[in-house]
């Protein structure tokens, strides 16, 4: 067994080295996310924010217009249909649910209208225009609108295709897991 990883010069044959290299990269990558999430880190492979690494930042204040968060999704049916349909990855979440990155456009008692684009207490939310289909084909259907109920936030990300409160509408302020803060990332 040990001559076959190696060539007859007693060194390590190409393949062996590219094998190892492999095994070591795929068990490394598990390690680093577990620990980076018991650190704060977590890994963004979605394009509603840009791709990286971005810390939680405990939010010590309460949640405002603006805030760019990291929010468990609640567990509800609307969520279950996601993550079927590949929009929501799997997590440590309730639900198994990975958290999303998203900004927080209207807080409780703000008024939230959707047509052509989504408007908070009459002011358009810019590159807000829901889409009827996603990139499958598959029909979507937009958040009927209202007033925020207390205790929830509507979210929004300027990505064309974001799977946020357009959709499924307010969600509960409890699953916020603090600010979203970059670390290392880029835009696609």
């Amino acid at each position: 067994m040990i001559l076959a990883l190696f060539g007859h010069s007693g060194r390590p044959s190409r393949a062996s080295v590219r094998s190892r290299s492999f095994l070591v990269v795929t068990l490394a990558i598990p390690i680093i996310v577990g620990l980076g999430g018991l650190l704060g880190y977590r890994v963004n492979l979605t394009p509603s924010e840009p791709l990286g690494v971005w810390r939680i930042r405990p939010l010590e204040r309460p949640a405002a217009r603006g805030d760019l968060v990291f929010i468990c999704p609640p567990q509800a049916r609307s969520m279950e249909i996601a993550r079927q349909r590949g929009y929501l990855r799997a997590g440590l979440c309730p639900g198994g649910y990975a958290p999303l990155i998203k900004t927080i456009v209207a807080l409780p008692g703000q008024y939230v209208q959707i047509g052509h684009n989504v408007t908070i207490d009459g002011i358009p939310v810019l590159s807000s225009t829901p889409s009827s289909k996603d990139g499958g084909g598959r029909r979507l259907t937009a958040f009927s609108g209202g007033s925020v109920p207390s205790g929830t936030v509507f979210l929004h990300s300027g990505f064309r295709g974001s799977f946020d409160s357009r959709y499924f509408g307010p969600v509960p302020a409890s699953g916020i897991l603090g600010l979203a803060e970059e670390v290392i990332t880029y835009a696609p």
